[in-house]
C-alpha cells in the first residue's frame, strides 16, 4: 500500500516538473525522463531487498515488465507521428511506475485503463486547445482554411459522395452509417489541422534561440546541401551550420502536450484512493 502511495506521489512531482518545463520551453529534458525511470525502479529494487513481505522481486519485475511494453508504446506514438521525443520518453517512464500490483494481469488492466483515459483526455484537450488557438487568429484561419478548401475541393466532393453513399446504405447495415459519416467530415478535420498547423504552429524565430529537437518548417539549404525538415527535428550540429548561414528561421511547433499526462495521472489517483480502480481493472480483466 505505502509503496504505490509513494510511486504516485514521486511520479506527479516528475510530471508537474516536466508539465512546467514543456510549457516554457516547449521541450522536456531527458535527464528528466531518464532519472524517473532510474529513481523508481531503485526504490522498487531496495523495497525487495528490504521488505519483509514474501513477494521476492516480484515488485521489481513488473517494474521491468512495464518499461518493456511502454518502451513499445513509447516509440509506435513516436514514429507514428503522433508524439514528440520528450513526450514519448515520459510515456516510456510511466512504464515502471504504473505496475501498482505484483500480479502482471492486474497491472496489465492498469496500463489499459491509464491509456484509455489518456486517450480521451488527449482528444479532448487537442480539440479545446486548437479552437482557442482558431479563435486567437480568427481572420488568419478563416483565410487559410477557404483557401485549403478551394484547392482541395475535388477531393473533398469525392469523399462527400462517398460518405453519403455508405450514409444511405447504412439504413440497411449500421456500421456501412458510421463509416459513411466518418468519411464525409474527415476532409475537413485533416483541413481543420493542417490550417491550424499553418497559422498558429508556425513562428519565425532567432537562429540563437535555436534548440536540439526544433523542427524546421521547411527544408533550408546551407554550404550547397540541404538540411530536412523531418520528424526527429535539428540536431546540434544541424543548429551550428544553420547559424553560420541565417539570422532567423522559420520552425514548427507542437501543443505543449504534458498537461494530457498531469490530467490523466491525477484521474488514476483519483480512482485508486476513491476505490473505482479495483471495479475498472476487474471490467477491463474480462477483456484480457
Amino acid at each position: 500500500m505505502y509503496e504505490v502511495i509513494f510511486l504516485l506521489v514521486v511520479a506527479s512531482l516528475w510530471i508537474i516538473f516536466a508539465t512546467v518545463q514543456d510549457l516554457k520551453k516547449r521541450e522536456i529534458a531527458n535527464w528528466l525522463n531518464f532519472s524517473l525511470i532510474v529513481f523508481i525502479l531503485g526504490f522498487r529494487l531496495f523495497y525487495c531487498l528490504f521488505s519483509k513481505t514474501n513477494q521476492g522481486f516480484s515488485f521489481f519485475y513488473q517494474g521491468l515488465i512495464g518499461l518493456g511494453i511502454f518502451f513499445l508504446l513509447g516509440n509506435f506514438l513516436y514514429y507514428g507521428r503522433m508524439f514528440a521525443g520528450g513526450d514519448a520518453k515520459l510515456m516510456i517512464a510511466l512504464g515502471v511506475v504504473l505496475p501498482f500490483s505484483t500480479n502482471f494481469s492486474v497491472n496489465l488492466q492498469i496500463f489499459l485503463l491509464f491509456f484509455f483515459i489518456f486517450l480521451f483526455i488527449g482528444a479532448s484537450y487537442g480539440l479545446i486547445v486548437s479552437m482557442v488557438l482558431s479563435l486567437k487568429n480568427f481572420r488568419k484561419f478563416k483565410k487559410e482554411f477557404l483557401k485549403r478548401l478551394k484547392k482541395n475541393r475535388k477531393i473533398i466532393y469525392v469523399l462527400m459522395f462517398l460518405g453519403l453513399l455508405l450514409i444511405i446504405l447504412g439504413f440497411l447495415e449500421t456500421l456501412l452509417f458510421i463509416l459513411g459519416f466518418f468519411i464525409f467530415i474527415l476532409p475537413y478535420f485533416y483541413l481543420y489541422a493542417k490550417t491550424i498547423e499553418e497559422v498558429c504552429m508556425v513562428k519565425t524565430i532567432n537562429t540563437q534561440k535555436l534548440t536540439e529537437g526544433d523542427w524546421l518548417y521547411e527544408d533550408v539549404k546551407v554550404r550547397g546541401k540541404y538540411i530536412k525538415a523531418i520528424w526527429d527535428g535539428l540536431t546540434k550540429e544541424q543548429i551550428k551550420q544553420i547559424r553560420s548561414k541565417y539570422k532567423k528561421i522559420k520552425i514548427k511547433e507542437g501543443i505543449p502536450f504534458t498537461p494530457v499526462f498531469l490530467i490523466s495521472f491525477a484521474i488514476l489517483i483519483f480512482l485508486y484512493y476513491s476505490g473505482y480502480l479495483n471495479f475498472l481493472t476487474d471490467f477491463f480483466g474480462i477483456f484480457i
